[in-house]
């Protein structure tokens, strides 16, 4: 007798704000199935091995969320009864830990903290009901990690199948004076529109961050290898078998890396930023070429390539008289060069003489910036 297929479940990947067409890209190409573009994010659909999939080998999203159930949540009883219809024994028993953040927008019910304190309560009388003993909370380090977006009166119920952000890929043990999120960095790379061979510049690298991304997706090195556990891993009905399962995803994706990667120069001025850049890169298992130099001294030395970085701006950039104006002469004699700017500060686009070819509006933590793209001429 044939065996029952595996239920199909709706994945939601969350996106930094400006970033969405570059997932929705990303895991398109990387196979994933009912891909489609949506704002905050790409909904995609597929069995349990490709959430942990998407958790190992997207490189943008910020989070890997499920779907356990919509339905409608005019009021507070509503919202109780429709969290406690939803079978949560696979996920959590009296074990397990969980934590609750609900957003509430044009809800009868508008107050996010009342609208998690009743999920949590529905939850928890379920489980005491079925086991006669409670889950504990634990909003800093929960096993299980629960998402209610209430709009319209209707709630829409997700587990963090990820369990924490995805831009902790682990190999960061250093950082500058302003770290730019791994996510974001591989956004931006694939909004370049680099090819993954071509020559790739960052000279104002920081802790490397943008390199590294760089090299580890030329060499298709999976980003969820450097991580420990992901959330699905401490739910109740992660068993030895799903344990074995994972193992041999890995073991795949493992494989798959090529171990070799184009070539990535990565400079800073800084001695010590450009040594955390390389603890940094040593950590995630990549080789980069670094060089202490100013950015003021970069040429293109005869071959064509590609810049890509995240200069200066805020504080750091008022330390230096007209650092755009000057940045923007070199960058503007890179001929035959396409160079990339996360521009956190307006001076950049107004001091370089180029017309840009495309800007992107991007989110870097809570600054707006913007992306800027030139094709040097």
């Amino acid at each position: 007798m044939a065996a029952s297929p595996e239920p199909i479940h709706e994945f939601f990947a969350a996106a930094i704000p400006g970033t969405e067409r570059a997932l929705c890209d990303e895991l398109r190409e990387l196979g994933f199935a009912s891909v489609r573009l949506n704002r905050g994010g790409v909904p995609f659909r597929g069995a349990w091995r490709e959430g942990w999939r998407a958790c190992l080998e997207s490189r943008i999203a910020q989070r890997i969320q499920l779907l356990v159930a919509r339905f409608p949540a005019p009021t507070q009883d509503a919202l109780y009864t429709g969290i406690k219809a939803i079978d949560w024994s696979p996920y959590i028993t009296h074990r397990q830990t969980l934590s609750v953040n609900a957003v509430c927008r044009s809800n009868q019910i508008n107050h996010s903290g009342f609208a998690a304190l009743k999920v949590k309560d529905a939850i928890v009388d379920q489980v005491r009901e079925q086991t006669q003993q409670r889950p504990s909370v634990d909003r800093e380090d929960a096993d299980v990690r629960i998402f209610m977006h209430l709009a319209n009166d209707k709630a829409a119920v997700y587990l963090d199948v990820s369990g924490g952000a995805l831009h902790r890929r682990g190999y960061r043990t250093e950082t500058g004076d302003a770290p730019l999120r791994e996510t974001l960095a591989a956004a931006i790379l694939r909004l370049s529109g680099w090819d993954r061979k071509s020559l790739l510049v960052d000279p104002m690298c920081g802790s490397g961050t943008i390199a590294i991304e760089a090299a580890m997706w030329s060499a298709n090195i999976a980003p969820g290898l450097t991580r420990e556990r992901f959330g699905f891993e401490r739910w109740a009905n992660f068993d030895e078998e799903k344990a074995e399962a994972l193992r041999i995803l890995r073991g795949e994706l493992r494989r798959a890396a090529s171990g070799t990667s184009a070539r990535i120069v990565a400079s800073d001025i800084d001695p010590e930023v450009l040594g955390a850049a390389k603890a940094n890169a040593r950590a995630a298992g990549v080789r980069l070429t670094f060089k202490q130099r100013d950015v003021l001294n970069l040429q293109g030395d005869g071959q064509k390539g590609l810049v890509v970085t995240n200069p200066p701006y805020g504080v750091r950039l008022e330390k230096a008289p007209n650092f755009c104006q000057r940045v923007g002469g070199v960058f503007s004699r890179m001929h035959g060069w396409r160079v990339c700017i996360l521009a956190g500060s307006p001076d950049y686009l107004r001091d370089i003489s180029a017309k840009p070819k495309y800007a992107v509006p991007l989110t870097n933590g809570d600054l707006k910036c913007e992306f800027l793209t030139y094709d040097m001429k």
